[in-house]
C-alpha cells in the first residue's frame, strides 16, 4: 500500500522571485512608499529595481519607467539640481546620438519639459520658457499638454507659482505614480539593509 495517501508529499516551497516579477514588484513597493509620502524609501526601491532590470537585460522600457519614477520622487522632494543634471545628461546623449525614432524624440522632448517645469518651480521663468519651447518644438503639437499650457502662460507674462504648476501637473496626468495605477498585490518590500537611498 502506498504511503502517499496517508502522508502526501510536502508542498513545494514557492520558487524565489526572479527577473521581471522581482524588479516589477520592488518598483511597485517604491510607488506605494511614494504615494505615502516616503520618497527616500521609494527612491531606495526604484534604485534596486533599476539595478535588477539592467542586470537581467530587461527591456529598456522598464529602465525608462523606473527612471521616471525616480525623477518624480526627486521632484516631490525639491531635489532640483539632481533633476536638472539628469536632463543635461539626456541632452548630451542626444546631442552625440541624434534621436533615431519617434520614441527617442519624445524622450528628449519630455526631458526638456521636465527641465522647464523644474526651472519654473525654482523661479527661473526665462529659462523655463526656453526649455518648454524646446520641448514643444521637439514633440510637435498636442503631445505635451502641460508644456503647452505652461509655455502659453509664460509667454503671456503670467506669474505661475508651484501650487498652480502642481495643479496642472495633476490635471494633465503628468505624474505616472498614481494610486489607481499601482498594483499593491505585486509589491515586494526590500529588506532594510538592501539598497541605499538616492538623493
Amino acid at each position: 500500500m502506498s504511503t502517499t495517501a496517508i502522508h502526501p508529499p510536502a508542498a513545494a516551497e514557492p520558487a524565489p522571485l526572479r527577473g521581471a516579477a522581482l524588479h516589477l514588484g520592488i518598483a511597485e513597493q517604491g510607488k506605494l512608499h511614494a504615494l505615502a509620502g516616503d520618497h527616500q524609501e521609494a527612491l531606495r526601491h526604484y534604485r534596486e529595481a533599476i539595478r535588477l532590470a539592467v542586470g537581467s537585460g530587461a527591456p529598456e522600457v522598464c529602465f525608462r519607467h523606473y527612471t521616471q519614477c525616480v525623477l518624480e520622487s526627486l521632484e516631490h522632494t525639491g531635489a532640483w539640481a539632481e533633476i536638472l543634471a539628469f536632463c543635461e545628461r539626456v541632452r548630451a546623449h542626444y546631442a552625440a546620438n541624434p534621436p533615431p525614432h519617434e520614441l527617442a524624440r519624445l524622450d528628449l522632448a519630455c526631458a526638456h519639459e521636465r527641465e522647464g517645469v523644474v526651472l519654473l518651480k525654482r523661479g527661473d521663468a526665462a529659462a523655463a520658457t526656453a526649455a518648454l519651447a524646446l520641448a514643444l518644438a521637439q514633440a510637435g503639437p498636442g503631445r505635451l499638454p502641460l508644456a503647452e499650457e505652461l509655455h502659453g502662460w509664460l509667454r503671456r507674462g503670467m506669474q505661475v507659482d508651484a501650487r498652480r504648476i502642481e495643479q496642472q501637473q495633476r490635471r494633465h496626468r503628468y505624474f505616472i505614480v498614481e494610486r489607481e495605477a499601482v498594483r499593491p498585490e505585486r509589491a515586494i518590500q526590500l529588506p532594510k539593509a538592501l539598497g541605499a537611498p538616492l538623493g
